[in-house]
């Protein structure tokens, strides 16, 4: 007989990993506290764009989604940087041809649950919510919510991919008497709409870019998607000057705006009620060990939650499922490959939310500083010299499968690099390169090849 597992959360790593699955024998009961989005109109969770990359890519071409994807995306080549006085600069993400994609959380989710039932071993039940999960006895409670009730269900097999807030998390945490960590950022967000343009380009800014007004500690970005409107994010802390706590009136948040984003501000009609009207979302970094305790496992957010600065969440939840399925592939014991997911993967976990949060500050304080800006010009440059071995640490995260922790490592080694490098100089014709060979053949290509990112 088919081994049956329960899956909790039918959002994006919950409907991969249901299909993985399946493809792999399992019977797969998912059980999901809200609606079916394929039939009601609900939101996509909290935000409704992704930065698909290389390693969510990797997950959805498994599942032979990937193409599919991508025709419903829009190519994002770089960061467009906006000034405070209207000038645009296009910084690159990485080598010609390198782009992350734009595309609809919802969709992805909706594509991924249909490709599920197409299995013909996964059922979707809407609308539960995990109220208990009694580990010892291999069950878990629901509530459904629309009458009520509680379902109580066998779980032989259970994974919570019920995120940030997750229910299986506090069990799982009593039988290990694990450690739990819930850090909420400073900031948080409010989000608004550019819409389409009149006439046949449809978008009002540069669609193949992700828009970016860096102002110190806060910033809005913008995301384009397919219709030509654009998922305008402002980032801004709770308290201080500014901040949330002092945008409540319409004429403070005319000002507001009309100081720091006045071009952005002009392709938003009705800008200040909706504003005022968006909820205010909160960003948490969850980190949580052991995530596994038997048949039961803890994957995405459920495990680790993180900023989404770096483009990473979705990404890293799709890489969680495709590297469990590897472990589960090379054992016939499921609870040794939990426990073996567990310990090998909260590493590269504890990388990518140390990444993001760094990103957050690179995104809103040094995109426009002129160390910054010189340190990406020594890189254009170093890449150029060495196309096959140089990797930014943003390329090593965003377009390639190395582990998290690798490219964080890189990152640090870099950063010593570019202190000697920049340091005194303000043009890259100042640049000592003799020596900034010296370097990378010193202590970066040897780290690199240590860790098979290069080969020679």
């Amino acid at each position: 007989m088919a081994e049956r597992a329960v899956i909790v959360g039918a959002g994006p790593v919950g409907s991969m990993l249901a299909c993985l699955l399946a493809e792999r024998g399992y019977v797969v009961d998912v059980y999901e506290r809200r609606p079916d989005m394929r039939r009601h109109a609900i939101s996509a969770g909290r935000s409704i764009n992704l930065a698909v990359s290389t390693r969510g890519l990797h997950g959805l071409h498994l599942l032979g989604l990937d193409e599919e994807v991508l025709r419903q995306a829009v190519p994002m080549h770089g960061r467009m940087i906006h000034a405070l006085d209207g000038a645009t600069q296009l910084q690159p993400y990485g080598k010609s041809g390198e782009f992350i994609n734009s595309m609809s959380r919802g969709e992805i989710n909706k594509m991924l649950m249909t490709r599920a039932e197409a299995t013909g071993r996964v059922r979707i039940h809407f609308q539960h919510r995990l109220v208990e999960a009694d580990l010892d006895a291999r069950r878990a409670t629901f509530k459904r919510e629309t009458t009520g009730e509680g379902v109580t269900v066998d779980a032989p097999v259970l994974v919570g991919a019920d995120g940030s807030a997750s229910v299986l998390r506090a069990a799982i945490l009593g039988k290990t008497a694990g450690v739990y960590t819930n850090d909420l950022l400073s900031s948080g967000y409010k989000e608004l709409t550019i819409p389409p343009a009149a006439g046949p380009s449809r978008f009002a800014i540069e669609p193949n870019a992700l828009h970016i007004w860096p102002r110190g500690h806060f910033m809005l970005i913008a995301l384009p998607n397919q219709d030509g409107s654009f998922t305008v994010t402002l980032f801004l802390p709770y308290e201080g000057d500014p901040s949330f706590a002092g945008l409540k009136t319409p004429a403070e948040v005319d000002d507001f705006f009309a100081r720091y984003f006045a071009d952005a501000a002009a392709l938003i009609p009705g800008l200040t009620e909706a504003f005022l009207a968006a909820p205010l979302g909160q960003m948490v970094t969850v980190r949580t060990a052991p995530w596994a305790w038997g048949k039961n496992l803890l994957i995405g957010d459920a495990a680790r939650a993180i900023v989404p600065f770096f483009g990473q969440g979705m990404n890293a939840g799709f890489e969680d499922c495709t590297e469990l399925a590897r472990l589960l592939d090379a054992s016939a014991d499921v609870a040794a490959a939990f426990a073996r997911f567990s310990e090998t993967r909260k590493p590269n976990a504890d990388a990518i939310a140390d990444l993001a949060v760094e990103n957050f500050t690179e995104m809103r304080d040094k995109v426009a500083d002129p160390v910054f800006m010189l340190q990406r010009a020594v890189e254009a440059e170093l890449t150029r010299r060495h196309p096959e071995r140089y990797w930014t640490r943003y390329r090593l995260v965003t377009f390639s499968r190395t582990p998290y922790r690798v490219a964080l490592e890189a990152g640090r080694i870099q950063a010593g690099l570019f202190d000697e490098l920049v340091r005194g100089r303000t043009r890259v014709d100042e640049v000592d390169f003799a020596r900034a060979d010296e370097l990378l053949e010193g202590r970066f290509f040897p780290f690199l090849r240590e860790h098979g990112v290069i080969a020679h």
